[in-house]
């Protein structure tokens, strides 16, 4: 019995080491956006601002510098932790990490999204991605790629509108997931979805259902993801790392992806 168990131990060992990363041979693409005075934020939310603490020499002869940050969670690149949308599920700091690190799977949908800035990403859309590159494996992080972030800098053309306030939302117009989409990968038990858009409901949205759906779920997107376009569809690797905010229903991220050499 004894032996069973050190054996079915060493099989999962090397398993596992057998498929681990080799982070020592490839690079890594940064897809967060700096946060400055121009992030894109919710036409509602707080904007970033950042006020200069002292930068300098100080009187002891040693350089020093520091600064006051403020914001919405909700801004810039972030996560919507599942507690954003869905009563009792996982505020931020309780997102598990093996939500947040896993492979990574690249969805583009530019094209469509060129054509329909309302386009709302489907079931078939999925299984057209799976049809060509295998079906999506449990844990993975998936992204949409709709295109939009090259866009980020033109608030008005990344959002719909460069308005601020309650008025502004009803302009917004920009991709997203539609719920038949977010369902199927909900059923993929993916870790959590990423969309280069403000929001992973399109700009229209008047219920929200893809947060609702998601997030019911215990499933975490990040928006305003920045440019994929140097990423392949599969193989890469995703860590996806929020500030970890006690009880937060999102949260500033950092999100980077390897991608191994070829």
């Amino acid at each position: 019995m004894v032996l069973r168990v050190v054996l079915a131990l060493a099989a999962i060992y090397f398993s596992f080491a057998a498929s681990a990363q080799d982070f020592g041979n490839g690079r890594w693409v940064d897809l967060t956006h700096g946060f400055n005075e121009r992030s894109v934020y919710w036409p509602t939310a707080r904007m970033f601002t950042k006020t200069e603490v002292f930068h300098g020499h100080t009187k002891g002869g040693w350089f020093y510098s520091a600064y006051d940050f403020q914001a919405a969670e909700h801004g810039g690149t972030h996560i919507d932790a599942p507690i954003h949308f869905a009563e009792n599920r996982n505020t931020v700091d309780k997102v598990p990490l093996g939500q947040l690190i896993g492979p990574g799977v690249v969805i583009d949908i530019s094209r469509r999204a060129a054509a329909d800035v309302d386009y709302r990403v489907n079931a078939a859309d999925i299984r057209a991605f799976e049809a060509q590159h295998g079906r999506i494996p449990a844990g993975a992080i998936v992204l949409l790629n709709t295109g939009r972030a090259k866009l980020y800098t033109d608030r008005a053309r990344y959002m719909g509108t460069a308005e601020h306030g309650a008025e502004a939302v009803a302009k917004l117009h920009f991709p997203g997931l539609g719920v038949d989409a977010a369902e199927l990968l909900i059923a993929r038990r993916i870790g959590a979805v990423g969309i280069d858009t403000p929001s992973i409901d399109y700009g229209q949205s008047k219920d929200f259902a893809t947060h609702v759906k998601l997030m019911t779920n215990n499933v975490p997107a990040f928006e305003n993801v920045a440019e994929m376009g140097a990423l392949p569809a599969t193989g890469t690797t995703i860590v996806a790392l929020p500030m970890k905010i006690e009880g937060g229903s999102g949260g500033p991220l950092r999100i980077v992806a390897f991608v191994p050499a070829r």
